[in-house]
C-alpha cells in the first residue's frame, strides 16, 4: 500500500515536474523528490507529525510549520521574512516512519540569520531531536554532512526510500552569487533514527 494513496502519488507527481525553490536563498533551484515505494501503514511505527526540531550542537532550535506545494508546483518554504521558521515537507514521511523525513530551513534572510545558518557546522554524531504532535519527542544522530552544487544535487539519496526512518535537514550554502541574488551549493544532513 502506496503513502497517503492517490492525494500522495497526485503530489509527488507534481514534484517530479517541478523545481524545488529555497525562498531564502534567493531563486535556487533543488530537484523534487522521487517517488518511493512505501511500505504498509501496518509496517510503520506509531507517529504524529512533527512539531519542532532542535539541533543542539548548532544552538538552533524552531518550531515546524507543515510545507507542501505551491501553485506553480514547487515545494513551499518557511517565509523568508521569518527565517528562523523551520518546515516540514508534509509529502515525505512523518519523522520516525520508514523512509526520508525531510525539513527545510533558510540559512538567511530578510537581512538576518536563518535557522540552519550554521547547519554546515553539524557533525557525524551530533543529534538532531523532533518534537511530536503527541508530546513525543524523537532523536536522530547524523551520519553525514554534504556541500553540494545545486546542479548536482543528489535527488535519490536525499529523498530516494530506505529501509530505516531517517531525516534529511536541508539549506542553501556555499558562494553567494550576488547578481542573482542565491546561493550556489546547498547543505544536506543526514541522519537515523537513534531513539
Amino acid at each position: 500500500m502506496r503513502r497517503n494513496g492517490f492525494r500522495h502519488w497526485a503530489a509527488v507527481l507534481l514534484a517530479v515536474f517541478a523545481t524545488v525553490l529555497l525562498a531564502g536563498c534567493g531563486a535556487d533551484a533543488v530537484p523534487p523528490a522521487a517517488p518511493a515505494p512505501a511500505p504498509s501503514s501496518a509496517q510503520q511505527p506509531a507517529t504524529a507529525p512533527p512539531t519542532w526540531v532542535d539541533l543542539p550542537s548548532i544552538s538552533a532550535h524552531s518550531s515546524l510549520v507543515e510545507l507542501g506545494l505551491n501553485p506553480d508546483r514547487t515545494i513551499e518554504v518557511p517565509p523568508v521574512d521569518q527565517p528562523l521558521q523551520a518546515g516540514w515537507y508534509r509529502y515525505s514521511p512523518v519523522p520516525g516512519q520508514v523512509g526520508p523525513a525531510v525539513i527545510l530551513g533558510h540559512i538567511d534572510g530578510n537581512h538576518q540569520k536563518g535557522i540552519f545558518w550554521r547547519l554546515r557546522d553539524v557533525k557525524a554524531g551530533d543529534q538532531v531531536r523532533i518534537g511530536q504532535a503527541n508530546g513525543a519527542a524523537l532523536t536522530f544522530a547524523v551520519t553525514k554532512v554534504d556541500q553540494v552544487a545545486k546542479k548536482e544535487f543528489p535527488t535519490d539519496a536525499v529523498y530516494g526510500d530506505t529501509p530505516d526512518p531517517e531525516l534529511r535537514l536541508i539549506t542553501c550554502g556555499g558562494a553567494y552569487d550576488a547578481a542573482n541574488r542565491n546561493y550556489l551549493d546547498n547543505v544536506i544532513v543526514y541522519a537515523k533514527l537513534a531513539s
